[in-house]
């Protein structure tokens, strides 16, 4: 697979935003300084954004063309209320927060998605990115339908994606409906 080198260029700035994301995590609903962060970034690129939607989430809007047809792209951004025992500069400044399943991840590909593309509309129609709060558990996803999403942000379909570190690098899964979409707990 080639990777677009515009996506290269941006790959250290990208990985400094994720480092930076997974030194403050957020719970469920508490994702301000994500959200300010994800904000600002795509305001810096020209992206239109609506803030407030599931309490904390954002919604960005890339138009390339003049279309009807819309797609969302989503990424979820919650952490999880567990302790980061990593060593490493950017493990989580917050006790008992950690981003242990990869969100500060989907937050950044996103961005990488949406600089690409902000860069790049040579496409027709628009891309709405997604920032999804309380994932993990939280009900995010309903709060942002219940508050209009897709009302104010129509789109014929939704495509989420997950990191999965059992996959070997540059492949990846597809499969319709639902993966991986539970936060249960046994006892």
């Amino acid at each position: 697979m080639q990777i677009l080198d515009s996506i290269v260029a941006q790959a250290a700035s990208i990985a400094a935003v994720r480092r930076d994301i997974h030194a403050h995590p957020e719970l469920c609903f508490e994702e301000l300084r994500t959200a300010e962060l994800i904000a600002a970034k795509l305001t810096e690129w020209g992206i239109p954004v609506h803030r407030g939607l599931g309490k904390t989430g954002v919604v960005g809007i890339v138009k390339g063309g003049d279309s009807p047809r819309a797609i969302g792209l989503r990424a979820d951004m919650d952490a999880l209320p567990m302790q980061e025992f990593n060593t490493f500069a950017h493990a989580s400044r917050h006790p008992g927060k950690m981003h242990a399943c990869g969100h500060d991840g989907h937050v950044a590909m996103l961005l990488a998605a949406a600089q690409h593309l902000a860069r790049h509309r040579d496409f027709d129609g628009t891309v709405y990115l997604i920032f999804q709060p309380a994932e993990e558990g939280g009900g995010g996803a309903r709060e942002m339908v219940n508050d209009g999403l897709f009302e104010q942000f129509p789109m014929q379909a939704v495509f989420g994606m997950h990191n999965w570190p059992g996959m070997p690098v540059g492949t990846m899964a597809v499969s319709p409906g639902p993966v991986m979409a539970s936060t249960s707990e046994f006892k």
